[in-house]
């Protein structure tokens, strides 16, 4: 268990104070069935959070858990009596658009649904003289504005309608942050390094769906991806090719596998493809002689091995039934990368169809598992924990709105990921996130993309910000730490 003592200041914005009902109240919420899936999956090992007094609230746990205490640290704490009088789901139209309350430095002063949310800082902060906050959240108000097509906010940019832009897309970083602005020093563009866990992206398989289930096919089908001429091309060489899913992390695996990583992997072996121990992870690459021509030739190779062969022209099986997918996309930008991948796929007999649906149904179609290929990102942190149940355990590969979205049931990925869950000092978890690493990678489960090591922003000049990085941080974060500059 673990108990917490809240700050007697503590205050929500509308002046009520933080108690530990209130704390209680918001575990209650998590855990309940009115929220996301991947809440009560994610603080399912806090059995309950019992009130002690005035100021105090412990958390007991269902099992021992390295992470819980920072987990519980970590719950949103909602206003008890805010949401008896505002339902917590926003049924009735008098709650659809009522902002709630928190106890952070801004509160929503105005919200133009589907175009920008408004916040102003709070007067009455209660720990703005708090040592954890010296030097934060130092603008008066901030305007989000949203925009559904990346190039129109980027023109929208350089206009002025506002002044800090996160950039996502090469091309946009390479091409088109130039102009007036840009030359007469306005507007700035800079890449800020840092050492976060990038995880992983790529073309992610739905192993539900029957084409995908053989390991030899989900591998031809990332040989058909040219890394290199799309980075060249496409991206101005901005990127490096993932090969981990602990992306520029010293979680990442390396080598060969030893000492208590290898004790992990040991008693599966037999279970386990001989590539888990005896190569290191690579993407394939279309460097040298040959190049992409020798990829596929290989991938032709593991897809007639796994029973699909070109007849006429195309890719059958010995029932055969024509080997095609769909791509589903939520950016119109990824189009680009997909049509050459398409076309080398094309070379093997398949065919893929790709498109790009609307943000709303394309979230509804990626929860219930409805897709054959997406692209996906992965996120990690330096400290993984719970939230690897959701992306890989078998318990959560038939739970709708899980991140399991490949689909993955394996009993051998399940006792890594409780490894990690469990561990109980640092090299116990490092061991376990490269032995799962190796395993996931080995399942081909995801055509591996690309990472940065920097955030790619573009702001206005009006800004000053610290001399010195952090080394772990998002964009939003590291804004709170700027400031207006003196005129």
């Amino acid at each position: 268990s673990v108990t917490f003592t809240i700050n007697k200041n503590a205050r929500f914005s509308d002046g009520s104070p933080v108690t530990p009902e209130d704390v209680a109240f918001s575990l209650e919420t998590l855990k309940s069935d009115t929220v996301h899936p991947f809440y009560p999956y994610y603080y399912q090992d806090i059995k309950e959070a019992v009130v002690l007094d005035a100021h105090r609230v412990r958390f007991n746990f269902a099992r021992v858990n390295r992470e819980l205490h920072m987990i519980a640290g970590q719950i949103p704490v909602m206003s008890k009596a805010f949401y008896q009088k505002h339902s917590f789901t926003g049924e009735g139209e008098e709650n659809h658009l009522v902002p709630p309350i928190g106890s952070g430095p801004y509160i929503v002063s105005d919200v133009d649904q589907g175009r920008s949310i408004t916040y102003t800082k709070n007067p009455d902060y209660w720990a703005v003289d708090h040592p954890s906050r010296k030097g934060m959240y130092n603008f008066e108000t901030l305007v989000v504005k949203y925009y559904k097509d990346q190039i129109v906010a980027v023109e929208a940019f350089k206009a002025g309608e506002f002044d800090f832009m996160m950039v996502n897309i090469a091309k946009q970083w390479a091409r088109d942050m130039t102009g007036k602005g840009f030359d007469d020093g306005t507007l700035i563009k800079k890449r800020f390094p840092h050492r976060n866990n990038a995880g992983i992206q790529g073309f992610l398989m739905n192993t539900r769906r029957q084409i995908f289930k053989d390991t030899r096919v989900r591998q031809a089908l990332g040989l058909a991806f040219d890394f290199e001429w799309t980075n060249k091309s496409l991206f101005y060489d901005q990127y490096t090719r993932s090969s981990s899913f602990f992306s520029n992390s010293y979680l990442a695996a390396t080598g060969l596998p030893e000492g208590l990583e290898l004790s992990y992997l040991e008693p599966f072996r037999k279970k386990l493809p001989p590539e888990v121990f005896t190569k290191e992870l690579k993407a394939p690459d279309t460097k040298g002689r040959g190049g992409m021509r020798n990829n596929l030739r290989y991938a032709k190779k593991l897809l007639a091995e796994a029973g699909w062969t070109v007849q006429d022209g195309v890719l059958k099986n010995r029932s055969g039934e024509q080997f095609r997918f769909e791509i589903l996309l939520v950016s119109p930008s990824f189009e680009r990368v997909m049509a050459p991948y398409v076309v080398n796929l094309k070379k093997l007999g398949i065919t893929v169809d790709y498109r790009t649906i609307d943000p709303a149904l394309y979230t509804d179609r990626v929860q219930n598992f409805d897709f054959d290929m997406i692209v996906h990102v992965y996120g990690q942190s330096l400290s993984p924990g719970n939230e690897q149940k959701n992306f890989w355990h078998s318990e959560s590969a038939k739970r709708p709105g899980s991140k399991n979205l490949a689909g993955i049931s394996d009993p051998v990925i399940d006792n890594l990921v409780d490894k990690i869950v469990y561990a109980t000092t640092q090299e116990e978890l490092t061991a376990a996130c490269k032995a799962l690493d190796r395993v996931l990678w080995y399942g081909y489960y995801l055509v591996p993309n690309w990472y940065l090591n920097v955030h790619r922003i573009a702001f206005h000049k009006k800004f000053a910000r610290p001399n010195t990085l952090p080394l772990y941080y998002n964009q939003y974060q590291l804004l709170m730490t700027w400031w207006m500059a003196k005129e």
